[in-house]
């Protein structure tokens, strides 16, 4: 079993700041890619950035220049630093892992991101 913890959500207002983090434990070995995706009421899950184990990132356009996502494998933790946040980045967010050889997909519970105009 594999558990995905996220935290630093919460309500900031437009321009603001905010940071997640996300800590795996259990079953964790050989890790592949970590990544955040989002969800805002009545739309799709989508990918906000993900990050492989040497550091290639991937960021959907919308966020580009404003997030940055990073990992500590030590620490089995990725972050998503969200600058110049906007009332579009609210959504529930939540963090993924892909583990192992066959590609296996592990969710955190999401965390709320509220930003208000």
């Amino acid at each position: 079993q594999v558990q995905l913890v996220e935290s630093g959500g919460g309500l900031v207002q437009a321009g603001g700041s905010l940071r997640l983090s996300c800590v795996a434990s259990g079953n964790i070995f050989s890790i592949n890619v970590m990544g955040w995706y989002r969800q805002a009421p009545g739309k799709q899950r989508e990918l906000v950035a993900d990050i492989t184990r040497s550091g290639i990132t991937n960021y959907a356009d919308s966020v580009k220049g404003r997030f940055t996502i990073s990992r500590d494998n030590a620490k089995n933790t990725v972050y998503l630093q969200m600058n110049s946040l906007k009332p579009e980045d609210t959504a529930v967010y939540y963090c993924k892992l892909v583990r192992g050889p066959l590609g296996i997909d592990y969710w955190g519970q999401g965390t709320q991101v509220t930003v208000s105009s």
